[in-house]
């Protein structure tokens, strides 16, 4: 089932999985194309709307979060054609907003970490976010010694020899300057040079270039540095990394000494303190966008004080200080030409808009998924309205849709005054539109609440669900198996031959038995081949031993993505003890269900979709087939560090004094420690501080030790 389209306020858990799965992916493709080879496939604001769709997603799951996340990594691998240069200090990308609202949580998250209240005392800087490409400019004893570009984030290319060419940077600096300086910003061409350069290559009938930003990329990185001098690329310095001594202690007076140093700054970049100054400043920047002679996509805003960017820290991939405030997304008009029904994996009936074809930033779109029946409808996943009750969508409307974060365009609303007098409203179905089966909305035990998508009630009686089930485990993430794709899969399970078909997970298994026993060869068969046939086998057999957690992520439960069956592994350890945990935990109450809901990003919802799937015998016995040819290696015990608390569990509870609760979460995970919610017999200590209540009594009652936050710093050093 596509998800790519559903409002991430509506999607459930299994199709947040989904979806980043697929976000990375793309993101990857494009990240290798756009910095490693300048031949970008998409623009520039439909990159950021799969970045903010893959963040607005993590933020909602966490526990969902993966490894290979575009949120972990910055930039793509240096493309060879360069020497590589290992950065000093790694070059970190932003994280993006796009609203008001978004930027307003960016300023109260940094009041909220730093333990003060949001009274505009803290400054922010606020510069334009140039369209270019990201430097770094080494300066030894004061002199120009290395340019490398951002690369990985890590690893970079030495373009030392074209950067020389460009004027605007210094090759020696003053002598007040440190001995090492690491002087950052962004390598650009003027749209006035790059519409003469173009009128140029026109004139001698070669083809004209694109863009601004890909062709002082391709510029900056030619082997022949006069190439590079005849472009006239131009620089502004905004930020740096190694430092052997700081001559400034806030963001705007570092730029204004790299000013004095005789680099380009930006003269629009101010000074403020409130969201509204730093918003009017953002509006009046995006107003005279038109008339600058640089490209611009956004405004950065970071925090002014380097103390204060020093407390706040980093994530994995970006400062927790600064964010980039992006500019709108397009939008445009078309018409719903009908709607379909698609059947996912979980049964999940799902209504897909086909569309007038319709360009919308650039890319022709067709389709559109229109998320479930109260979508339609106008409502949200909470029960409110997002459209009026007459802004119901209907086949033959005109419909306002959005690229923001969707490769598929997100409908935003009904032009109500094109509706035709004929257009009825849509009648979801009630039966399955693939087996027939009853289609039902369940209902949510605790609230009453009936969820917002309506599945079929087939099972792997439908073959919807059953063939995307298989999908699901031969999937990258799961049991990853070559040869085995969505068309291959198709034609097994289509097949009614008995040495052929593919039916269930364990049948993939026993397929070359089957083969060898029978008379219908799978090589003689078009679209195989006995080479494709051997390489297939070898492929199955490889994975007949796998990672617990892959094992557990490709059983397919319903809500356990791949982080958290990573969380599954880690904690259990077995799969013998897993299951048997999740069976003993079927009764939701005891020591069992206790464990499982206080593993960190696990919760009620998670937790009782896995004792469920433990209950069902339907799925006991496929397992129980497929433990019979496949083996789930034991989770390896996590690395312990120096840390005296690495590896430990630690629960906080109570009003923190010496530090906020952001702050001492990550501090204690950055020691390699396990912050959990509440309190086990696995918990190894309960820091507790003023009004601590249920947990530290359940702490005390299973013999937890119990420690103060001072106690808590002098065991990890302060």
């Amino acid at each position: 089932m596509a998800v790519d389209t559903i409002p991430v306020e509506i999607l459930s858990e299994e199709q947040a999985k989904a979806e980043l799965q697929r976000l990375s992916a793309e993101i990857a493709h494009h990240d290798a194309l756009y910095h490693g080879k300048d031949e970008p496939e998409i623009s520039d604001a439909d990159y950021d709307a799969l970045k903010r769709r893959n963040d607005a997603i993590e933020a909602q799951f966490p526990q969902l979060v993966r490894t290979d996340s575009p949120s972990q990594r910055v930039g793509a691998a240096p493309a060879g054609i360069f020497a590589q240069v290992v950065h000093a200090r790694p070059m970190l990308s932003l994280d993006n907003t796009f609203s008001d609202e978004d930027v307003q949580d960016f300023v109260s998250s940094v009041y909220r970490f730093l333990g003060q209240l949001p009274d505009s005392s803290i400054a922010f800087t606020a510069e334009p976010k140039i369209d270019g490409l990201s430097m770094s400019l080494r300066y030894e004893n004061r002199r120009l010694v290395t340019a490398a570009t951002r690369g990985d984030g890590t690893t970079g290319e030495n373009v030392t020899a074209n950067i020389l060419t460009i004027k605007e940077i210094p090759t020696e600096l003053p002598a007040d300057a440190p001995d090492v300086v690491e002087v950052r910003g962004e390598v650009y061409m003027a749209k006035s040079d790059f519409l003469a350069l173009n009128a140029q290559m026109e004139a001698e009938g070669k083809q004209a270039y694109v863009n601004p930003r890909n062709t002082a990329s391709g510029s900056l990185r030619q082997l022949d540095p006069k190439v590079t001098a005849s472009r006239n690329l131009r620089f502004f310095a905004y930020a740096w990394g190694e430092m052997s001594r700081m001559p400034a202690e806030t963001q705007w007076e570092m730029v204004q000494v790299f000013g004095r140093w005789g680099f380009p700054i930006n003269p629009l970049t101010e000074r403020l303190s409130s969201v509204e100054a730093i918003l009017e400043h953002y509006r009046a920047i995006g107003l005279n966008r038109p008339d600058l002679d640089y490209d611009i996509d956004g405004v950065v805003y970071k925090v002014d004080r380097l103390d204060l960017q020093a407390r706040l820290g980093f994530r994995s991939r970006s400062p927790r200080w600064a964010t980039a405030h992006k500019f709108p997304a397009e939008q445009a008009f078309t018409t719903v030409e009908a709607i379909d029904i698609q059947v996912g994996r979980t049964g999940a009936l799902t209504p897909v808009a086909r569309l007038t074809p319709i360009t919308v930033g650039g890319v022709v779109v067709t389709n559109a998924t229109l998320h479930n029946e109260d979508y339609i409808k106008g409502i949200g996943n909470s029960g409110d309205r997002i459209r009026p009750e007459e802004h119901d969508i209907r086949i033959g409307d005109t419909v306002i849709v959005q690229r923001a974060g969707d490769v598929i365009p997100q409908v935003l609303d009904v032009v109500l005054e094109k509706r035709t007098a004929d257009a009825g409203p849509y009648l979801f179905p009630k039966t399955c539109p693939v087996c027939d089966s009853h289609a039902v909305r369940e209902k949510n035990e605790k609230t009453g609440k009936l969820d917002s998508v309506t599945r079929c009630t087939g099972g792997f009686v439908c073959r919807a669900q059953a063939v995307e089930h298989i999908k699901h485990f031969v999937s990258r993430n799961a049991y990853d198996i070559e040869g085995l794709g969505t068309k291959q899969v198709d034609f097994f399970f289509e097949s009614d031959d008995p040495a052929l078909m593919i039916r269930t997970a364990p049948d993939i298994f026993t397929l070359k038995a089957r083969q060898e026993r029978s008379l219908t060869k799978l090589e003689n068969i078009e679209g195989f081949g006995r080479v494709s046939v051997r390489k297939l086998f070898e492929a199955i057999d490889a994975r007949r031993e796998i990672a617990l957690n892959r094992f557990i992520f490709a059983l397919g439960i319903r809500h356990v993505g791949e982080t958290t069956a990573k969380l599954l592994a880690r904690s259990y350890g077995s799969y013998a003890a897993f299951a048997d945990a999740m069976q003993a935990a079927a009764p939701k109450f005891g020591e069992a269900w206790n464990e499982l809901n206080s593993i960190e990003g696990i919760g009620e919802v998670v937790a009782a979709s896995i004792v469920e799937f433990f209950k069902e015998p339907r799925n006991l016995e496929v397992v129980e087939r497929l433990l019979g040819e496949v083996r789930p290696l034991d989770a390896e015990a996590p690395v312990v560090s120096d840390s005296p608390v690495a590896g430990k569990t630690v629960v906080f509870t109570g009003s923190l004094e010496r530090f906020t609760r952001d702050e001492a979460k990550a501090r204690a995970e950055g020691l390699g420690a396990k912050v959990a919610g509440s309190v086990s017999k696995k918990t190894d200590y309960l820091v507790a501080g003023p009004g601590a209540g249920s947990k530290l009594d359940k702490a005390r009652e299973v013999g937890v030790q119990v420690m103060t936050e001072d106690e808590w710093l002098a065991l990890i050093g302060g």
